[in-house]
């Protein structure tokens, strides 16, 4: 099935789900009268509407007006949800989790046998087409689910298929991973406050900075540690500014974060 042909449903229209249908949109992989999204009140439709996407808030009208479906509703509740859809859920339905800590074998497990059932964990730069996301497959999803989905997706940004047992370590990394850099790039821009920048240019040089240095590295392929050093010279500025953030343990405190939220993810999957 090509993408331009394909009908595609959100149950749930919160932050991510919206995240990703205009990341869809922008790169025109799916036409905004092709998608249709449903929640239990208009809180969250209004944007989708003004995107021109249509809206509902009947769950089983998405599964009866799609064929790729992605269920993007909170943890606790996709248990529900998946009853309430699982007598119009077909074999010609792909139906893709959001759902952070909901595995696959639960999926299969309430969902009809042999569903095509993937598991997919996106990050909020989607919007932007600058995501980075990971799936992976349930039993009844083949080769061409897989290449549909990764397809689709890698309009929004890299998008790669992994092991189920991957995905919360993502968590960690990348879903959560976006606060860390942001919370860096917020330190960063105040340092140069700090000594006398506008804080709106420092924000903007700050932004330019890790984007510049995050295609560096997915272009030239290098490990970050060659390209750090490559930026040094003998007793320069940078050398004397890394010695610093080594003193305030900034490496360790980041491993520890990935590790902290990747626990995290873990214990909501087991609750």
């Amino acid at each position: 099935m090509e993408a331009a042909e394909l009908r595609v449903g959100f149950v749930g229209a919160g932050r991510m789900a919206s995240g990703l249908a205009r990341g869809l949109l922008r790169a025109g992989k799916v036409p905004a009268s092709s998608i249709l999204a449903s929640a239990p009140s208009d809180k969250n439709l209004d944007a989708w509407r003004e995107s021109g996407c249509r809206t509902t808030h009947c769950n089983l009208e998405v599964l009866q007006e799609s064929t790729l479906v992605f269920l993007a509703t909170k943890p606790h509740v996709l248990p529900g949800v998946l009853q309430e859809i699982r007598p119009a859920v077909g074999p010609h339905h792909i139906v893709v989790s959001l759902a952070a800590g909901v595995t696959l074998q639960t999926l299969q497990r309430l969902l009809p046998a042999g569903t095509k059932v993937l598991r997919l964990m996106p990050n909020l730069p989607c919007v932007v087409q600058a995501g980075a996301m990971v799936f992976a497959r349930g039993s009844g999803a083949g080769d061409g689910e897989a290449a549909l989905l990764k397809s689709l997706l890698s309009s929004c940004g890299l998008c790669e298929e992994v092991p189920e047992s991957y995905i919360n370590i993502h968590t960690g990394l990348s879903g959560s991973g976006v606060a860390y850099v942001y919370l860096f790039a917020e330190a960063l821009a105040e340092g140069a406050v700090k000594m006398g920048m506008p804080g709106g240019l420092a924000s903007r040089i700050a932004a330019q900075t890790l984007l510049g240095a995050a295609k560096m590295m997915l272009e030239t392929g290098e490990h970050p540690a060659k390209l750090r050093g490559d930026v040094c010279t003998p007793g320069g500025t940078t050398i004397h500014a890394l010695h610093q953030l080594e003193k305030g343990a900034l490496r360790a405190t980041v491993m520890n974060a990935v590790e902290a939220a990747t626990n995290r993810a873990c214990d909501v999957a087991e609750d």
